[in-house]
């Protein structure tokens, strides 16, 4: 990373750098390190990112925007939270192919969190992430804040959907895609 910021040693301040402090996590770089080897998995609460130091997991979201929040917390300004849509397929997200081909669809849109840390791009989603994987196929991309993994990325992904089954004359109801994608995102969460 370009910014010595991101290794200064916390302050105490905020509620998430005190659960960063409290699992012995000193400055921003030791907990990268420690949200990308936690396992996959969604929280019991969507917005609420203590959860990813509390059950011990996370999505692309939660462990992304609970990194930003601390950065926030600690005044560190050159870490942003992106959220972009990308065309998730078999080969830029393995152990999701049987779902899609059994639809008979190339990829689905697929709304991923990262962060952008002085313009570089970083996945922690897991330990083998890599925004190299999907960066061809990125749809759209915007920074936004930790709040808005929340409703906000819901609500964008949806329509995004929406919109692209309409505008590319697929013949599969919106409901289908999504419980499609549901079990695509299943798969990841059991590996």
């Amino acid at each position: 990373m370009k910014s010595t910021t991101i290794h200064t040693t916390f302050a105490k301040a905020g509620p998430l750098s005190q659960l960063a402090l409290d699992n012995d996590l000193t400055n921003f770089e030791m907990c990268m390190s420690f949200f990308r080897v936690l396992p996959y998995g969604r929280n019991a609460k969507r917005d609420d990112f203590r959860l990813v130091f509390i059950e011990k997991q996370g999505t692309c979201s939660s462990k992304h925007a609970a990194l930003k929040s601390i950065a926030q917390e600690q005044g560190i300004q050159s870490v942003q939270l992106t959220l972009c849509l990308y065309k998730m397929n078999s080969k830029n997200t393995p152990g999701i192919g049987p779902h899609i081909q059994e639809a008979g669809l190339a990829y689905i849109p697929e709304a991923h969190c990262y962060l952008d840390i002085d313009g570089e791009k970083v996945d922690l989603t897991t330990t083998n992430a890599s925004m190299t994987r999907i960066e061809n196929d990125i749809l759209y991309d915007e920074i936004i804040q930790a709040d808005q993994v929340n409703t906000y990325k819901v609500n964008l992904h949806k329509k995004y959907i929406q919109d692209w089954l309409y505008n590319e004359g697929i013949k599969k109801s919106f409901e289908e895609v999504w419980a499609i994608r549901e079990r695509c995102i299943s798969s990841l969460s059991a590996h």
